[in-house]
């Protein structure tokens, strides 16, 4: 997100990847550096309202404040998947499709 990220612009991010039907799962890999992940997950929110995803999304963190932003991804109502790593979130991926 190139050190910054809002709603808007996650939100046209999924709506551009959902627009192609081939699309079958998100996966999000966010390293938190100069952004704060808790600042990033409030956006990824935002953004799955705005769009309604219907396709699993899956979501690692690394970085600043990355606990609160977990914790933000677990405690909401939305189906976000959350991973440790890179290779946790590739086999969750797969997973969610039956591959």
């Amino acid at each position: 997100m190139g050190g910054g990220a809002n709603v808007e612009a996650v939100t046209e991010a999924f709506r551009i990847i959902l627009d192609d039907s081939n699309v079958k799962a998100i996966l999000v890999n966010i390293f938190g550096g100069i952004m704060k992940c808790d600042t990033i997950v409030e956006a990824l929110l935002g953004a799955y309202e705005n769009v309604g995803i219907t396709v699993p999304l899956v979501v690692r963190l690394e970085g600043t404040n990355v606990e609160l932003a977990r914790e933000m991804l677990e405690g909401s109502d939305r189906d976000i998947i959350s991973a440790t790593d890179l290779t946790d979130a590739a086999q969750k991926v797969v997973a969610t499709l039956g591959a």
